[in-house]
């Protein structure tokens, strides 16, 4: 999450977009407004030894490992006036494309008609612009604008061991309702998934691709980051 951060925080108007792809351990990350007290047992998450960050970005509580996650930072001019609903839509549509390349059926809730519904926990959540798949709602999006930028990232889950998160949370939450590509019947490595994503994003919105890494300035902000922010329980529990 820090490179996260500092991704979008060094990013300049006139910087070609940016896609970061990422794995995760098997943890969880907060929405920037998620309230812990009411909605996960502290005491379970620390004898399990579950690890979690605050993400800069809002929406809810999500669960991590055995997914790819991605990060997309791009100027907001390069949208051409799209609002902030559309531009999920805009943004998501290379997932369609993922989804679609693995024989797979995806929709937005939106278009499905689905009730639209939100909560501190995702998977509980119905946003407009949620993928389904088979009536049940895979991954995530959330994003972040600046006042020239916007950000925006996500999570394709491969599988989950739902029985580490089993009692995490103080509502009931059934995790075998949860959609994973391997529960769709889609064994893929995370080699596999990264190179359809690549793809699909590359033909999504017609560019060509160039690897790259953090520049000796991003690297500096994420350990400034790690530091005085995302290793912190004052942001991490109490979002200050």
């Amino acid at each position: 999450m820090a490179v996260d951060e500092a991704l979008l925080s060094n990013f300049k108007d006139k910087d070609l977009p940016i896609l970061r792809l990422y794995r995760w351990e098997p943890s969880l990350s907060l929405g920037r407004f998620s309230n812990l007290y009411d909605t996960l047992d502290l005491n379970t998450l620390e004898k399990q030894n579950i690890p979690f960050v605050r993400r800069m970005t809002g929406g809810g509580i999500l669960i991590h490992g055995g997914d790819l996650s991605y990060s997309i930072v791009l100027p907001k001019n390069s949208l051409k006036g799209i609002g902030v609903k559309k531009s999920y839509r805009y943004l998501c549509e290379f997932l369609i494309h993922l989804y679609k390349k693995l024989n797979l059926h995806a929709k937005f809730a939106n278009d499905l008609e689905l009730h639209i519904s939100k909560s501190n926990i995702c998977m509980k959540a119905n946003e407009p612009y949620d993928i389904i798949i088979n009536s049940k709602k895979i991954g995530g999006n959330a994003q972040r604008y600046t006042k020239e930028t916007l950000f925006q990232h996500g999570s394709i889950p491969i599988n989950l061991d739902t029985k580490l998160f089993k009692n995490i949370f103080l509502e009931d939450i059934d995790l075998k309702n949860l959609t994973t590509l391997n529960k769709i019947g889609k064994n893929i490595t995370y080699k596999e998934l990264s190179n359809i994503l690549v793809e699909s994003f590359a033909q999504s919105f017609n560019i060509k691709l160039v690897n790259d890494t953090l520049n000796k300035i991003e690297l500096q902000n994420v350990d400034k980051l790690l530091i005085c922010k995302y290793n912190t329980k004052e942001w991490n529990i109490n979002a200050k």
